[in-house]
């Protein structure tokens, strides 16, 4: 089996939405010979911030010296994104291999495994075989039931910042939410929480005395901002300050989370020098979160995809840009909360250029331009994101206007593709 044909396959089996639970996963890694029971993790789930803290994470530990395996979702240039080990993604042949394997496993079971299952198990497996030393695993949905939640007891659990999505799966108020992430603490690990809603906490703390689990917070009286301008920007907390390279307040609190990681991990006996922490935070690269494409025009590119991004991408444009207007280029899923992003949003526009995201749960971008327009907002649409790219960079250099791209990480991940043909992208 090849890249392609490996890709396929696991494309061909959707996420099992009425068929929650851990069994699947577990059988499928049992006939691997359980490897996840061979690994140390370090195992992260939360509404916002996941990604951005697993990044980070991961990269400290690999400055540090150790093998790092990357667990996450979903991808947005290529498939094999989702499965890294030191910061370099799966290679076609062993995707290929592994995946024929599992498919052999997969093919016999009663209850053929999702998509998210398959690839779950074919990542640890390649963890395995390429002798990681920890793997930074982020959760795909909730926690409890969520796939990844197969493995034992983790380093340390992380909950990064909760807010309500997936209330159909997940329960209706913060505090069931909470309860559902809070599944991936186990006895036996350290656990991290996020200096978010108070509710939130009370939840995490609950499940901590319960299972006596060891709880770090991050404590956001030690937290403070500092100069910060597109190329970065300085914090301090506990006393000491850091440089980091990801942009906008919010990351500030997800680094402060990521220290809290750090010193989790340190008390377990990992060894992270202070030199790895700091050039870790100061060169960690997470594509899509408020990242600068290119400075003439200014280009930027933020996934955010909910009223909690808006909000953050917000507090970053008035931090960075001062009050001047953007041009948006957007795009959006038609079962998310736009109208609400767009009144986030609105005092930052000077236009739109709506598109349509390459996803069948796509807003059309005549639809959004729409929605738009009723508030005001001068609004035009493109036929692909291609074209949205091309004529967002001429009206930008014609006008002055800061551009930056949102609405959806499958539209983030065409805008970064498409942008590869104007400049180079790390």
């Amino acid at each position: 089996m090849n890249r392609e044909e490996a890709i396929s396959y696991i494309e061909a089996y959707g996420w099992s939405a009425m068929k929650l639970g851990l069994g699947r996963t577990r059988e499928l890694l049992q006939k691997l010979g359980d490897p996840q029971k061979k690994l140390h993790f370090v195992h992260v789930t939360g509404s916002n911030g996941k990604g951005s803290v697993c990044a980070m994470t991961a990269h400290i530990l690999k400055e540090a010296g150790y093998r790092t395996g990357l667990y996450t979702s979903p991808y947005l240039e290529d498939f094999c994104e989702r499965i890294q080990v030191d910061e370099e993604s799966i290679p076609g042949d062993a995707l290929g291999r592994i995946t024929e394997r599992v498919k052999a496993f997969a093919e016999a079971m009663e209850d053929h495994p999702s998509q998210f299952e398959l690839v779950t198990a074919i990542a640890m497996e390649y963890f395995y075989e390429t002798a990681c030393d920890i793997v930074v695993l982020e959760v795909g949905m909730g926690g409890t039931f969520d796939s990844t939640n197969a493995i034992d007891a983790p380093e340390v659990a992380v909950i990064t910042n909760v807010g309500l999505e997936h209330t159909e799966y997940l329960g209706d108020t913060l505090e069931k939410i909470a309860q559902t992430k809070g599944g991936i603490i186990k006895t036996g690990c350290t656990a991290v929480c996020y200096d978010g809603a108070p509710a939130v906490s009370a939840v995490i703390r609950q499940i901590c005395e319960e299972r006596k689990v060891p709880l770090r917070h991050v404590e956001s009286a030690s937290l403070k901002g500092g100069k910060a301008d597109l190329d970065g920007q300085h914090f301090s907390y506990r006393g000491k300050r850091y440089r980091l390279g990801l942009l906008g307040p919010h990351q500030i609190h997800n680094a402060a989370t990521v220290l809290e990681i750090v010193e989790a991990l340190t008390e377990r006996g990992w060894k992270i020098p202070e030199k790895a922490v700091r050039n870790g935070l100061k060169t960690a690269k997470w594509p899509a979160r408020f990242e600068i494409l290119d400075k003439d025009p200014l280009f930027i590119l933020d996934g955010g995809h909910n009223p909690q991004c808006a909000e953050a991408m917000a507090a970053s444009l008035r931090a960075l840009l001062r009050g001047k207007k953007v041009l948006f280029l957007a795009g959006v899923l038609a079962d998310k909360d736009y109208p609400e992003i767009l009144r986030i949003l609105k005092p930052f526009a000077g236009e739109f250029i709506c598109v349509t995201p390459a996803s069948p749960r796509a807003l059309s971008a005549e639809d959004f331009a729409e929605a738009v327009r009723k508030l005001g907002i001068p609004a035009q649409t493109a036929g692909s994101i291609a074209e949205g790219v091309a004529l967002a960079r001429e009206k930008g250099m014609a006008s002055g206007l800061p551009v930056v791209a949102f609405g959806s990480l499958y539209l983030a991940g065409g805008v970064r593709t498409v942008y590869r043909s104007y400049r180079d992208l790390s």
